[in-house]
């Protein structure tokens, strides 16, 4: 049996930037066809919108992490340009530790070339493909303007509902339409509006011209989206109307997603259960990757795009850090590199320890028992991902501890708490934790919470990940 697409996971950050608010600040708007963009939360990067995506993939398909034979993640901007990035997002979705990684990026066509990668790693096994993307430009600029935010994930396995009957790539030499720097943190291009599109059309019909498939079945296209007219320009080359089009382009509401354009697009028609589906990733106008996908069967997805907060032009820039450089100043909790990392388990999944004197949850497990004071050894428990607000704290403007003064400056007060999670067996383990997608006035005891996975900080130059909780759906 083949291999195929089991299920899909969707995330997006739930801020949005309205075009309307961008032409009000400067006067215009350089982003065409895009109502808004999303915008990352303070805390949030490519990992951990990707581990989102990821946990609602593996939820969708009820995949048993322990079966992850294969992660493959895709961005154009990781959180360091060299650092262990994949090891961490096993740890969190608790994925075996003999998992084979893959990086893929350099490229927004990459989203489509990690997918191909995964389709070819699974043997009897199961691959999970992550595509998470935030792009960056200069204030002034179509990139930036039409930068949005998002990752998918693809649950990968032999037999699966959705699976793909051909591929195709191509390429050429095309240069200067969409680059990034060494060292930069944005992307430019040199706006040569004309070229720019003709090369996009180069590579498309070169990428379509290779592709066996019959253009009257074809229910979906999913193309890449750097704004929200591109697409537009090729729709005669494309077996697909204008109006078909759109309802699977997610630029219009999010903004361009880079890498996880098109496994969005994806995503959003297989959830609307088409048949024959066509995708089109497109990297700097130079590359195309070219897919089909048939569908015979339901094919599972957890998929949330909406927006819960529209935002301010100044509260977009400081969200953003362009308005808050602020640096930890004085002491602070300072946690070694290898301290954090003892403490992964507990800090990305919510691993207590139960003692073995009194039958205690400990939280987190060492040293002396809280319960029984005793030196003990703890037995790992997996606590459940939901919990209960037992207090809650807001930590005004100016109050933060220097680690997180950074935080406090992008996003304002915020709010702390203690929240109690449950054991497989009954019993609970209470844990402070950070709240996020939240109003300190709406935080009460009581409250149901989830827990996520943000950025708590950086130190050293290292980001610090770990969970946080955000209140229950």
């Amino acid at each position: 049996m083949s291999v195929g697409i089991a299920g899909v996971g969707v995330y997006a950050p739930t801020s949005r930037l309205s075009t309307d608010e961008i032409a009000e600040t400067w006067g215009n708007v350089n982003a065409p066809g895009i109502e808004a963009t999303a915008v990352p939360a303070a805390d949030e990067d490519v990992l951990t919108m990707g581990y989102e995506a990821a946990q609602r993939a593996l939820n969708a398909t009820g995949t048993n992490p322990d079966d992850v034979t294969t992660l493959i993640f895709a961005t154009t901007n990781p959180p360091l340009a060299e650092e262990t990035l994949l090891p961490h997002l096993g740890e969190m979705l608790a994925l075996p530790d003999d998992s084979e990684l893959e990086l893929h990026t350099g490229s927004i066509a990459a989203g489509l070339v990690a997918l191909k990668a995964g389709l070819r790693a699974v043997d009897d096994g199961t691959a999970l493909v992550v595509a998470s993307d935030a792009p960056r430009g200069n204030p002034d600029t179509a990139i930036e303007q039409g930068a949005g935010a998002g990752a998918t994930a693809f649950v990968l396995t032999v037999g699966a509902p959705a699976k793909v009957t051909d591929w195709a790539s191509y390429s050429e030499p095309s240069s200067g339409t969409r680059f990034r720097r060494r060292g930069a943190q944005v992307t430019e291009g040199l706006g040569i509006t004309a070229f720019d599109r003709d090369a996009f059309r180069t590579v498309v019909t070169g990428a379509l011209d290779q592709l066996t498939y019959d253009p009257e079945t074809i229910g979906a296209a999913a193309v890449q989206a750097t704004n929200g007219r591109l697409p537009y320009r090729i729709t005669d080359a494309l077996p697909v109307s204008n109006e078909n089009l759109a309802q699977y382009t997610t630029v219009h509401n999010i903004g361009d997603t880079g890498v996880a354009s098109v496994p969005l697009s994806l995503a959003c028609a297989l959830a609307d259960g088409i048949s024959d589906i066509l995708g089109i990733a497109v990297g700097s106008e130079a590359t195309a990757e070219a897919v089909t996908i048939a569908v015979h069967d339901t094919v599972p997805t957890i998929i949330d795009l909406g927006g819960t907060s529209d935002l301010e032009y100044d509260e977009y820039l400081r969200q953003q850090g362009e308005l808050s450089k602020r640096k930890p100043e004085g002491g602070g909790g300072y946690v070694s590199i290898p301290t954090w990392h003892r403490s992964s388990a507990q800090r990305y999944r919510l691993e207590a320890g139960r003692c073995s004197v009194c039958g205690e949850l400990n939280l987190p497990p060492r040293g002396a028992c809280s319960y029984c004071h005793k030196l003990a050894e703890y037995a790992p428990v997996r606590l459940d991902r939901t919990g209960v607000v037992e207090a809650v704290s807001v930590i005004s403007q100016g109050g933060a501890p220097p680690e997180f003064s950074e935080l406090q400056g992008r996003s304002g007060a915020y709010v702390t708490g203690i929240v109690a999670f449950d054991s497989p067996e009954g019993d609970s383990a209470s844990i402070p934790a950070m709240f996020v997608e939240t109003d300190p006035d709406d935080v009460t005891v009581g409250d149901g919470v989830e827990m996520t996975i943000r950025r708590i900080y950086a130190q050293e130059g290292v980001p610090r990940y770990g969970f946080k909780v955000k209140p229950q759906n």
